[in-house]
């Protein structure tokens, strides 16, 4: 009598597990490596499926970040607030970002990865190099002025957050300061949010699909055992970023009253989505969704995590340092504590660039290492082949950077419902623990 209930339990049990999102991925990623290392052939025409998911996610990441600004702004009860939040974010942006680099000095100084290679400069080539990299130079003027689009509604079509974020800023405190008037646009723009975040959940189905053409296509093009020597690049950097995430991001979580190992769990699904696109912009609306959810206010959630997206790149600034000195002991070139200090004070202000500029943190290294002058350009040949494997460390330090960023804003303002992140965290029912009555919120909810 008792194995009948038992095997309905076990039924619907794999029927429960297999609606959830994160398991789906789970499933596409193991297909993606399966199929990359048996079929190679095959897993190098799947790159359209995480193509096609990536394409679909930066779709709408405009509109979500419009919609939490404008609303995020457009409700607060002065004007103050906004600039006292967005201080404070850059505030911690500057710190956080300037103690990676550190880190990675630190280790790239004592691990030496790159020593013992003893690569002739002259026999390197910049014809391996992606294209652009070599012409591509950022400095700060020019990064200041990419922020102002063309035109408020060319913001839209650009592809970048920062022009984005500006006119969401500037269009919710207009909002803001017609007062009264404004109020109807207002609910339209929430009323909007509602469609925005429909389509979201729609686009996120599509994640496996994603996850498995991301893994195919990796494994398939570099192979599981072909790194060689640079494995102990790639080893070192990625448990620098793992030590980092338990140290300083822990530390940080527990000064809020948070644990970071239940955080993880809780953004299991865009963890496992960015670890097989490679993309960070792909979780973003989720991630906007989820930050509310958990109990930060909408105003912290709308100008902090959309923001750390340009300026809080936890993981490219550790890439940025370790990689450069990386570089520098395989042409056995002797890097003094100033020459390191000055390269470190450049890569603070080049880093900002890396959202912004086509090929990311890869480029803005090149543009960094054309700056410092002590390494060839043509050196990055060296590391090009890798830089998909460095990728996956340094984008999931930077998105779970980001969310441990919009925790830590939210409790420094005193607008962080505590008690209703335990329970979230806790996998609780937490509708009657706050007023979750937004579609922001409710996009956060678990599937």
């Amino acid at each position: 009598m008792s194995s009948t209930p038992s095997a309905a339990a076990t039924t619907r049990g794999i029927g429960y597990w297999l609606r959830q999102l994160w398991v789906q991925v789970l499933i596409g990623v193991a297909a993606g490596i399966v199929v990359g290392a048996v079929w190679p052939g095959a897993a190098m025409r799947m790159q359209p499926f995480s193509d096609g998911f990536v394409g679909l996610m930066k779709m709408i990441v405009a509109p979500v970040i419009f919609c939490a600004v404008v609303l995020g702004v457009g409700k607060v009860d002065s004007i103050g607030r906004v600039g006292r939040v967005g201080a404070k974010s850059l505030l911690y942006f500057v710190v956080l970002t300037g103690l990676c680099m550190a880190v990675g000095l630190v280790v790239g100084n004592v691990f030496q990865p790159g020593a013992g290679m003893h690569i002739d400069a002259s026999s390197l080539s910049t014809e391996d190099l992606p294209e652009g990299t070599t012409s591509t130079h950022i400095d700060l003027p020019d990064f200041v002025l990419s922020i102002i689009p063309t035109t408020m509604f060319s913001a839209f079509t650009e592809g970048e957050i920062l022009p984005v974020m500006l006119v969401s800023v500037l269009f919710g405190i207009g909002v803001k300061a017609v007062g009264e008037p404004a109020q109807g646009l207002l609910r339209g723009v929430e009323n909007l949010s509602k469609v925005v975040f429909k389509v979201v959940g729609w686009v996120m189905r599509t994640a496996p699909l994603g996850a498995f053409g991301g893994l195919a296509l990796t494994v398939g093009k570099y192979g599981i055992g072909t790194l060689h020597q640079l494995l102990i690049l790639i080893a070192i950097f990625s448990v620098t970023c793992l030590v980092f995430i338990l140290v300083v991001f822990g530390g940080l979580l527990r000064y809020t009253g948070l644990n970071l190992f239940k955080l993880c769990r809780y953004l299991k699904e865009e963890l496992l989505i960015i670890l097989a696109t490679c993309s960070s912009e792909a979780v973003l609306p989720r991630m906007v969704g989820k930050m509310e959810h958990l109990g930060a206010s909408r105003p912290v959630v709308g100008l902090t995590l959309p923001a750390g997206y340009s300026f809080n790149l936890d993981g490219t600034a550790i890439y940025l340092t370790m990689s450069s000195l990386f570089l520098a002991q395989a042409l056995d070139i002797h890097l003094s504590l100033g020459e390191q200090l000055t390269m470190l004070g450049i890569m603070m202000l080049t880093s900002k660039g890396a959202a912004g500029v086509p090929g990311g943190a890869f480029v803005v290294l090149a543009s960094s290492v054309s700056i410092i002058g002590h390494v060839p350009m043509a050196a990055l040949a060296l590391i090009v082949g890798i830089d998909r494997f460095l990728n996956e460390g340094r984008i999931l330090t930077t998105v779970l950077g980001n969310a441990v960023a919009t925790i830590f804003i939210a409790k420094w303002e005193g607008e962080f419902d505590l008690e209703r992140a335990k329970a979230v965290l806790d996998g609780k029912d937490v509708a009657s623990v706050a007023d979750v009555d937004t579609p922001l919120a409710h996009a956060g909810t678990p599937q």
